[in-house]
């Protein structure tokens, strides 16, 4: 006769249901944040539940943990009564933005001379899109080449912890952005910086790049906290 089995392979079970139920909202996030990334959602936006849940065929719990995700990253809002709100981020928030990106992108250009040619060509091919942007007179592209430039230039330091926190900064900034008003305004200035920064490390000359991407990040940093200072 055998003895009965015990039943902590039920709490095993439902740990493991938990484990794929956040995944799936994790996934979620990952494409809403994509959208942020990409230009299509917009500061102040109401998201509506039953729109997106029913979009992506997901149940409204595990949207609301996604919802719950980007909350905690600062690209949502919850407004009581209200809804969830997409953020829009304040002078605050760009400048610690930017004091972040400083350290990880500055500490990632420098690993260009080792860091594999598949990374480097991710350089290049985000300048040769915004390049194609601005010839074809559409704007919106070359600000999404921007935050491809900013990604790659990460991506060389190979770590998958860096690039998903660079991802989330520069969907909370690609929502400050847009106090810019028109996108040619704003990103015709700063292609042809990341065009100097390719050129410089293409040439070997790694510490110039990087001191070029800090000039980079001051410009720009002062252009949006000016910008939003004076709303």
């Amino acid at each position: 006769m055998t003895t009965a089995p015990s039943h902590d392979w039920l709490g095993s079970l439902a740990d493991d249901r938990l484990s794929q139920d956040r995944a799936r909202a994790e996934r979620v996030a990952d494409r809403l944040r994509d959208r942020m990334l990409d230009g299509e959602l917009t500061p102040g936006l109401q998201l509506n539940e039953k729109a997106i849940s029913e979009a992506l065929s997901i149940s409204r719990n595990t949207l609301r943990e996604a919802f719950r995700l980007l909350t905690h990253e600062r690209l949502l809002v919850h407004e009581h009564s209200r809804g969830v709100f997409v953020c829009e981020p304040g002078v605050e928030e760009v400048a610690d933005i930017y004091a972040a990106r400083r350290v990880i992108e500055c500490g990632a250009i420098r690993r260009w001379s080792g860091a594999t040619e598949g990374a480097r060509q991710g350089v290049r091919d985000a300048v040769a899109f915004g390049v194609r942007g601005a010839e074809t007179d559409n704007w919106l592209d070359v600000g999404t080449a921007n935050i491809r430039f900013h990604r790659a230039i990460t991506a060389l330091a190979g770590s998958l912890r860096l690039d998903e926190e660079v991802q989330r900064l520069l969907a909370e900034l690609r929502l400050a952005f847009y106090v810019m008003g028109n996108p040619r305004e704003f990103y015709q200035d700063y292609l042809p910086m990341n065009q100097a920064i390719l050129a410089l490390l293409d040439a070997g000359s790694v510490a110039e790049a990087e001191r070029e991407l800090l000039r980079y990040f001051d410009t720009a940093e002062s252009h949006l906290v000016t910008r939003l200072s004076g709303r």
